[in-house]
């Protein structure tokens, strides 16, 4: 058994804020921290190991050095580490974007497609996301919209809540709107297809790319599919419920008041996000404390774990 928190790596795209810094104790030295990358083995951003005598190896370091083992059976189908968690503090309004599937990404940009889910973690009064369209539209009408900058006349627009899901299927439209936080579980990708930007620049002074041809390709124009709200299964001293379920990941939100003793078997390894509160995580002789902010993974087959304390955390298997 191992149990240990990690630290993440941390991104200062332009539509960032300082939550993550100021509400999360994030250390990111940035002047605007947008993502923290909790649980990730991506080139473009790992995580690190902050506690043990593995402390300072990237997890995919330490991987390599335990073996795929930690990661769990269900992880042997995946040539690469499968997920990636990130915390998103959106200040201002992404790009409208889309994510290819696993056979055009993997044909065109050499990695994982990218299926991905989000938890409303906290947003502004009135706070909207882009969500797919309001109807089907033709490539035609798309092409031309994307001509004239009318596209938003057919996007749908999603109001959002503390504690909402939305799950974005590859080839989905979408967009985080401003003044919200969101815990995003994804695959193991950075190919995103920009394809509106709101005019913006970059910090060189020129527009940031689009891709607009690669959106054309992948794009399914068509209202976005919600996925179903799961119930609420009550515990002892705690509750959880299923936020989305898909090939690539299982993820549910815990709410615990006092304690729970959960447990990872050989299938999947656990990575708890720990969204408020603090507790402590022991099991097998290891023992971490965690508080708002801190991403903790438990290796697979490691059996029972216990929680004590009190928190809200979101729970993510393969």
């Amino acid at each position: 058994m191992a149990i240990f928190r990690l630290t993440p790596s941390f991104k200062d795209y332009i539509w960032g804020g300082n939550r993550l810094c100021e509400e999360y104790g994030k250390k990111s030295g940035l002047d605007r921290t947008a993502e923290s990358w909790e649980l990730s083995c991506h080139k473009d951003g790992p995580s690190f190991v902050a506690d043990g005598e593995d402390k300072g190896l990237t997890l995919a370091e330490y991987i390599a050095k335990h073996g795929k083992g930690v990661l769990g059976t269900d992880c042997a189908a995946f040539e690469d580490f499968p997920i990636l968690i990130k915390l998103i503090d959106a200040k201002d309004n992404l790009s409208v974007q889309v994510h290819p599937d696993n056979e055009y990404a993997m044909r065109v940009e050499g990695e994982y497609g990218k299926t991905e889910m989000w938890y409303i973690v906290d947003c502004d009064e009135g706070a909207e996301l882009l969500y797919g369209f309001k109807h089907e539209i033709s490539k035609e009408e798309f092409a031309r919209r994307i001509e004239d900058n009318t596209l938003l006349e057919v996007t749908n627009n999603a109001p959002v809540h503390k504690g909402d899901v939305f799950f974005i299927k590859s080839g989905t439209l979408h967009a985080i709107g401003k003044g919200i936080l969101i815990a995003e579980i994804q695959q193991n990708s950075n190919t995103t297809y920009r394809i509106y930007d709101y005019g913006r620049v970059g910090a060189d002074g020129k527009p940031r790319q689009l891709h607009v041809d690669k959106a054309k390709d992948v794009t399914e124009l068509a209202p976005a599919k919600s996925y179903p709200v799961m119930p609420v299964e009550q515990h002892d001293a705690y509750s959880s419920r299923l936020l989305a379920s898909c090939d690539y990941f299982t993820v549910s939100v815990l709410d615990i008041k006092t304690s729970a003793v959960l447990n990872a078997d050989e299938k999947s390894f656990v990575s708890l996000l720990i969204l408020d509160g603090e507790v402590t995580i022991s099991g097998g002789g290891d023992s971490v404390k965690a508080a708002k902010g801190d991403s903790v993974f438990v290796t697979a087959s490691s059996g029972e774990f216990e929680i004590n304390g009190c928190c809200k955390a979101i729970l993510t298997k393969v």
